[in-house]
């Protein structure tokens, strides 16, 4: 075994793995996309992953962190890495636990193809008979414009307050009200 190796405290190894974890935290901060398709959990439904790499990567530092204080403090080998792998897991938790606080916050302004049916909309470009224009609508707190056509092929004018009857993807079907 070479000498530098076994010259190597306890202290000096925790110490090592803790930078270790806290340089490839902070290269997943950096570079985060390329590494994040690699987590082990692929739920993308349900937040981040318990097996992220960010997260992974705290529970490396805090691990090698407080392993390295149980060693200051006495520890031997074994029951200091009992204590960084308990703080590592708390650690990694909170992190964990407040990633999926912030992915539960997050909101979506997509709308479906049939969340305007049955709303109350303005035309704004007139519609010709058996032709298209364009109504506007509010959605919540979004105006929303769609390409429309007149039920039954009728000519609607601008300015027209209409009903939305039936939604055909991003065209709409609509009667005057």
């Amino acid at each position: 075994m070479p000498d530098f190796i076994t010259q190597l405290s306890s202290f000096a190894v925790f110490i090592g793995i803790g930078s270790l974890g806290f340089l490839f935290l902070l290269v997943s901060l950096v570079f985060g996309e390329i590494f994040e398709g690699h987590d082990l959990d692929h739920d993308l439904d349900h937040g981040p992953s318990f097996f992220s790499t960010r997260i992974l990567s705290v529970f490396v530092t805090a691990f090698g962190g407080f392993g390295a204080i149980a060693t200051q403090y006495g520890l031997s080998v074994l029951p200091a890495s009992g204590v960084g792998f308990a703080g590592g897991l708390v650690f990694a938790s909170l992190i964990y636990y407040f990633a999926q606080f912030l992915y539960g916050q997050q909101a979506t302004t997509q709308l479906q193809t049939g969340d305007v049916v049955g709303m109350t909309a303005r035309v704004i470009v007139s519609i010709p008979a058996n032709g298209v224009g364009q109504v506007r609508c509010r959605v919540g707190e979004e105006m929303v414009d769609r390409i429309a056509k007149g039920k039954g092929g009728m000519t609607i004018a601008e300015n027209t307050v209409v009903r939305i009857e039936e939604s055909l993807g991003e065209m709409v079907v609509v009667r005057p009200e």
